[in-house]
């Protein structure tokens, strides 16, 4: 045998010492917690069983004690014709369940009893000495030779504070034994003061004398408060149960119980082989894992003569991946000239037509002798050149990932600029607008060209959308928060077929071909907006179309009109 088997021989017992170990003591402290509930169980069925007791000798207590005041019964005490008191005390002896109803004089001589008497008189038993001494006095007894349990109260008759005699009332224990105890699971029983088991709800059990020679235990164990006798007594009497018990002063008695720690047991053994089953899973994954690990390192070791090999070629490789990879820089450099040479395009198409239309008119206004009127056309000209020269500025840095320095803008004047900009198509194209300005300029954070660059590529797109429909239009309104600011476009046209990806470079629902179908200008809508620390949102509006917002941060003092 090598001395690797040895070694993993003893590290395995090792473990199932250990396994052993722990299993048990948790057992044990199951078992310790298990016996303590039971005794709180075992204790509060003693206690439940011992008022039953009590309560129904205390039943036959009040018959001896109201008895002791009946006018028959004093009449004959005193020495009077007492032929009816024997009638009286066995029709009261029938109605309570008692065993048997007498009453003596003063000398103990029995005057009058229920049933037969064995003895004609009672001088010298404790209950009678003791109501004598205008107490009430109690005993327990068996009767008449034989095995009866009989317990007897002995109620004194008083007149003017002297006794005249006594009333005594005698209870069968077996009847009381029998109407309360006999379906209970733990064995009840009950000694008196010679240790003589007077009434228990196990037959067995009934006048054993506790202690040796008697009823007694083969072994008592103790865990902490509690005792467990181990016990052989019949098939009724737990084998080892839990010892409680509890005084009586009132009957002369203690009571006592005995509680099975079977369930105790079970618990404890289950708790043990939980534990020793989820210290066995984990060992056993602990081995495997070992197992694995050891494998590994046996298969790294194989695998160390290849390392080198690999390493080259991973180096080949990278060579290759660098090349690649420039390849692809490159490729990103000419996508985003692409980019940029389209957008360009796009964004001065608007100014462009604009300007046309302008020059047009003010062509026409000269021939009609209107000097002035082709003067402001002329004017307007030359603002969108400006214009379009600030376009080409901010798009250029916008390309570079740099823009002017946001500042306070009316968005206001930004809608009017964009809508009077687009004035000409809206006509050529019999698009309505639906645009009501606030009352008060509204400033938002932002640049005011780049505002309008993305309020026209909106409409522009709003307008190509309701190409072909009947009804077309673009409402267009402005809502002032407290932090916020929203623009909202929303057309009549068909709506979003793909709402999650209309912000994505070169993304086009338009026709191939077809004049600013690139795809670009919400994706670089978008990069404006969120330049301005703002956002911009697209989405199908309930009664049909589109509906685009652009929420801005609303200025940090709003200027005066």
């Amino acid at each position: 045998m090598s001395g690797k088997t040895i070694h993993r021989a003893g590290v395995f017992a090792l473990f199932l010492l250990l396994v052993a170990g722990i299993a048990g003591g948790a057992g044990w402290f199951a078992y310790r917690s298990a016996l303590n509930q039971l005794a709180e169980r075992g204790q509060a069925d003693l206690s439940l069983a011992s008022d039953r007791l009590v309560g129904q000798l205390q039943r036959f207590r009040q018959v001896a004690v109201i008895m002791a005041d009946h006018p028959e019964l004093v009449a004959l005490a005193k020495g009077a014709d007492g032929a009816k008191a024997a009638d009286l005390l066995l029709a009261t002896a029938d109605k309570t369940g008692a065993v048997e109803l007498l009453l003596a004089g003063r000398d103990g001589r029995v005057l009058a009893t229920s049933g037969e008497m064995d003895v004609a008189s009672l001088v010298g038993q404790p209950h009678f000495e003791r109501a004598m001494n205008g107490a009430l006095g109690t005993t327990h007894r068996r009767m008449n030779g034989s095995n009866q349990r009989v317990f007897q109260f002995a109620a004194p008759i008083l007149e003017a504070g002297a006794v005249l005699g006594a009333v005594v009332v005698a209870v069968d224990m077996e009847a009381v034994e029998e109407s309360d105890w006999r379906g209970d699971p733990n064995a009840v029983f009950f000694t008196d003061e010679s240790d003589v088991i007077f009434v228990a709800n196990r037959s067995e059990l009934v006048l054993r004398t506790r202690g040796a020679g008697g009823f007694a235990p083969d072994k008592v164990q103790a865990f902490g408060q509690q005792k467990v006798w181990s016990i052989n007594s019949g098939p009724y009497i737990p084998h080892r149960a839990l010892h409680l018990t509890q005084p009586l002063p009132i009957i002369g008695m203690t009571g006592e119980v005995l509680v099975s720690t079977a369930p105790a047991e079970r618990l404890a053994w289950l708790q043990a082989a939980a534990v020793a089953a989820v210290l066995l899973a984990f060992g056993a994954i602990l081995f495997w894992v070992t197992e694995r690990r050891r494998a590994l390192a046996e298969r790294l070791e194989i695998e160390a003569t290849a390392k080198a090999e690999l390493e080259a070629r991973v180096e080949a490789r990278t060579v290759e991946l660098k090349q690649a990879q420039a390849e692809l820089v490159q490729a990103g450099k000419l996508s985003a000239l692409g980019q940029m040479s389209a957008g360009i395009s796009h964004e001065l198409n608007q100014p462009l037509m604009a300007i046309r239309s302008f020059a047009e008119n003010a062509e026409q206004f000269l021939q009609r002798g209107k000097v002035d009127v082709a003067g402001k056309n002329l004017s307007r000209i030359s603002e969108l050149a400006r214009r379009m020269g600030r376009i080409i500025s901010n798009f250029r840095a916008f390309a570079k990932q740099e823009s002017e320095p946001i500042s306070d803008v009316d968005i206001v004047a930004v809608v009017e600029a964009v809508l009077e900009m687009s004035e000409a198509r809206f006509i050529q194209d019999k698009v309505e607008v639906v645009w009501e300005a606030p009352p008060a300029p509204v400033y938002v954070r932002g640049g005011e060209v780049r505002l309008q660059q993305v309020l026209v590529n909106l409409i522009s797109n709003a307008i190509d959308a309701m190409e072909g429909g009947k009804e077309r239009r673009i409402e267009i309104a402005v809502e002032a928060g407290d932090q916020k600011t929203r623009l909202r476009v929303r057309d009549t046209g068909p709506g979003i077929a793909a709402p999650e990806k209309i912000f994505e470079p070169y993304y086009t629902t338009k026709a191939v071909g077809k004049a600013d179908g690139l795809g670009l200008g919400l994706s670089i809508s978008y990069g404006l907006v969120q330049s301005f620390g703002g956002d911009i949102r697209g989405r199908n509006h309930p009664d049909g179309g589109a509906v685009f917002t652009v929420e801005l941060a609303r200025a940090r003092m709003e200027k005066a009109a």
